[in-house]
């Protein structure tokens, strides 16, 4: 081998032993008699003394050297002088004396620096992404992606489930977002399609006996791209049989607890995981994916406003409104520019205007504020008392501004939902190292949609009405609440999940309601209907997205940071240039021509 150690190992104990290290100059410094170079492998980083007393061709070949340069070392371990020590690295105590090397390859000078965490244009970056990736931080995701899907694998395969790899060329069904299709050569105008999940085929494997099945599994959707969204995508997808809601709940808790644990990265979890229903958790908070690490929980303030003089409070209830409310502590000093970027969140949320009342600071509590020290547009139309029944309500106090929406119910508690987020954000009220699990239950079954004309499933058309709710899908669907489970994070839709529908004349009924004849489902998913009729279990599962999940551990911004070549959010991939035009011989081979606009 080129190497017999690694680079980042060396300790010590090493001292006095002889190695062959292999890597890239991280560092090079000449001064004048010595060369020190910093060679730097996955492992880590230490420091290779070229002394031309003990070799000059040594000396020679490290003068030449330069960044990014591929060299193999031979030499022996040594203490560093006393007070040269680096205490910085793990490497710091000792020094490798060269006395053999050899430039294994040339570099030409990288686009950025590799040795630094400098900002780095990202367009740059995921051009240059195999640089990128040599940098520490980009290094540490992936090494902590690494240990975070393998300590997985280990926790399922002790609780009984198998991992069962499943087809990426599948039929083109309906689940919620467009496929990727595939054409097909042998069957010209036909097409596979990349699956957006593995969700009917791991039903199909429940059905098959396996009983507890996972997989990491590749997913894809034609979406729109975001901080948290990428065309392909990689999921923690499990599956079992005979069991209930809880017995999975509870494995992911288990499961999610013991891996920060585990990885010790200095995040601390909330335990036990908060329970929300989706009722509750779009009540108190305005969303279905609550950052749980602050407060500021939404108050309905209706009952208050409809007793004000306040012309729009009054339009909005009379119009079937509500007037809903939230605090930003401690913002008094906000200035008028800040308040309008607050009103721009407001109106891009969908709000028609956002109402701030600022309470001056009496250095006291509600009780010692006077109406002179209340600023809004709309204190001369309200009391005192009316105030600070709203304060209180809020859980406000002097020196905080509330932040009020008048509108239809789901509007105002979306919009205040947004605002919570922008101020949790703006004004780092989340712990950083704090991970806010929760699981939001008791969504709806079925959402209509006013521009189809039909019911949409809220989850997946797989998802089983909770029994309770059964007799509801024939007199009042909007009313049947599904058993789907979403598990949440810090503001983010981590994982999602639920008991499914495992009866064909149940599964055939819920597609009626989707608007699917039974025809349509027969051509569908007639697969997975005559699944049903031999003899399927009760099952069911949960597919956790593992770039959110790693993003979170990492404390980045976005999933791009934790995968090692990802689209941008044009959802280009820059390393290769693609998508990109093909040739006409292949279009003539997949039967296909495009046409120019």
């Amino acid at each position: 081998m080129l190497k017999t150690r690694s680079c980042g190992e060396l300790n010590a104990e090493d001292v006095g032993s002889r190695v062959t290290l292999a890597g890239w100059v991280d560092r090079r410094r000449d001064h004048g008699g010595l060369i020190f170079i910093d060679l730097r492998d996955r492992e880590g980083v230490v420091q290779v003394v070229f002394n031309p007393e003990l070799s000059t061709q040594c000396h020679e070949v490290a003068s030449q050297v330069r960044s990014e340069y591929v060299v193999r070392v031979s030499g022996e371990v040594a203490r560093r002088p006393p007070g040269t020590e680096n205490t910085k690295l793990p490497t710091g105590e000792v020094e490798v004396i060269a006395d053999d090397v050899e430039i294994l390859n040339q570099s030409k000078t990288p686009p950025f620096y590799i040795n630094e965490d400098a900002e780095v244009e990202e367009s740059l970056r995921l051009k240059y992404r195999y640089l990128d990736l040599r940098r520490e931080r980009m290094k540490q995701n992936l090494l902590l992606r690494h240990r975070a899907v393998k300590f997985m694998r280990d926790f399922l395969d002790a609780r009984g489930f198998i991992e069962i790899e499943t087809p990426i060329l599948i039929k083109s069904t309906p689940e919620g977002a467009r496929d990727y299709l595939v054409p097909s050569r042998v069957y010209p105008g036909k097409f596979y399609a990349l699956p957006q999940s593995p969700q009917q085929l791991k039903q199909l494997l429940m059905v098959a006996g396996m009983e507890r099945y996972f997989q990491i599994a590749k997913c894809f959707r034609d979406e729109d791209t975001r901080a948290d969204r990428q065309p392909e995508f990689t999921q923690l997808d499990l599956e079992m049989s005979f069991i209930e809601k809880e017995d999975i709940l509870n494995l992911m808790e288990e499961l999610f607890i013991s891996l920060v644990e585990a990885l010790k990265i200095g995040k601390r979890v909330t335990k036990p995981f908060l329970r929300l229903t989706y009722a509750d958790a779009m009540e108190r908070y305005g969303t279905d994916k609550p950052d749980l690490r602050f407060g500021l929980e939404i108050a309905d303030l209706t009952d208050i406003a409809v007793q004000t003089d306040f012309s729009v409070f009054r339009s909005a209830i009379a119009q079937g409104g509500e007037v809903k409310g939230i605090c930003a502590p401690g913002q008094l000093g906000l200035t008028r520019h800040q308040l309008e970027e607050m009103r721009q969140v407001a109106q891009t949320a969908g709000a028609r205007g956002l109402l701030t009342i600022s309470l001056g600071d009496t250095g006291g509590s509600l009780s010692d504020l006077t109406m002179d020290m209340v600023k809004s547009v709309a204190a001369k139309f309200l009391s005192l008392d009316q105030v600070r029944s709203m304060a209180e309500r809020l859980g406000a106090k002097p020196g905080d501004i509330l932040l009020i929406v008048a509108d239809k119910p789901e509007v105002a508690s979306t919009t205040l939902g947004e605002l919570r987020r922008e101020i949790g954000r703006r004004f780092k009220l989340a712990d950083p190292d704090m991970l806010a699990f929760a699981y939001v239950c008791d969504f709806p079954l079925l959402r209509w949609d006013g521009e189809l004309g039909r019911w949409q499933s809220e989850h997946h058309p797989f998802t089983a009405p909770r029994p309770e709710d059964m007799p509801l899908l024939d007199t009042a669907p909007e009313k049947v609440r599904g058993e789907h489970y979403d598990l949440v994070c810090n503001g983010y839709e981590v994982g999602g999940g639920s008991l499914r529908i495992h009866v064909a004349e149940l599964q055939r009924k819920v597609f009626r309601l989707l608007g699917y004849s039974d025809a349509d489902s027969a051509e569908r998913f007639g697969h997975l209907l005559e699944a049903f009729e031999y003899g399927a279990p009760p099952h069911g599962g949960i597919a956790i997205g593992i770039d959110r999940l790693v993003m979170l551990l990492a404390g980045e911004e976005t999933i791009r940071e934790v995968i090692a070549f990802p689209k941008n959010q044009s959802a280009v991939d820059m390393t290769f240039n693609a998508p990109s035009p093909v040739a006409r011989e292949q279009l003539a081979e997949l039967h296909l021509r495009v046409e120019e606009e």
